[in-house]
């Protein structure tokens, strides 16, 4: 066989020797990460051809949790109920701490209730909606159901809360007990669709 002209044998042979042994030492470094490596690549398939579950959704906190004087009147209301409220033209909010608006004044009287927060929404026209979020005690539910009924108002009691409501010309009043909070309001004019319920729903969660 004719020889490639250049070319050193005497050089050539323990330089290919050199290079296989480089190749065998770098074969012998990564025999110890060989079956880590097929792990990843066989989970990587998997996750590829596997439909994965979304996580579950985190329930919101109730608004119940947050009753330690952290409210305010941005809080108290869903962001629909917010909404609605704020694009309503003409609509004036002032927030403050004050008593349950209701016609019957006996009733605040007995619970004696800690306000947590008033929101007082009043309309350039005469009207308005005041909402009023106040901590009572464990009884407040039988002491109301009693007096309530008393004045006139439909009441149901289910889920551990009590649930009041009286019409009386433009003036719609609705009150919840549940858990010793107490959540009134008194519509004037302006009555939101379901504005009660879907308030109740976001502070009891």
């Amino acid at each position: 066989m004719a020889r490639i002209g250049g070319r050193n044998s005497w050089v050539a042979v323990p330089a290919g020797l050199l290079c296989l042994a480089v190749v065998a030492g770098l074969v012998y470094l990564a025999l110890p990460m060989l079956p880590v490596s097929l792990l990843w690549a066989g989970d990587t398939l998997r996750a590829a051809t596997t439909e994965r579950e979304a996580p579950p959704a985190a329930d919101p906190p109730a608004l119940l949790a947050l009753a330690d004087g952290s409210i305010d009147c941005r809080t108290l209301y869903p962001d629909s109920v917010w909404a609605e409220l704020t694009w309503r033209g003409g609509a004036l909010l002032t927030q403050r701490v004050g008593e349950p608006a209701t016609a019957v004044t006996a009733l605040s009287d007995a619970l004696a209730p800690i306000v947590i927060v008033t929101c007082a929404w009043a309309l350039e026209e005469d009207g308005g909606i005041v909402t009023t979020l106040a901590s009572v005690g464990e009884d407040a539910a039988s002491i109301a159901d009693a007096s309530l009924r008393g004045q006139g108002f439909a009441c149901t009691s289910d889920d551990g809360a009590l649930r009041c409501t009286r019409t009386r010309g433009d003036v719609l009043e609705e009150h919840t007990m549940r858990g010793g909070l107490w959540l009134s309001s008194s519509q004037n004019g302006w009555r939101p669709e379901e504005y009660g319920a879907r308030l109740e729903a976001h502070v009891w969660g």
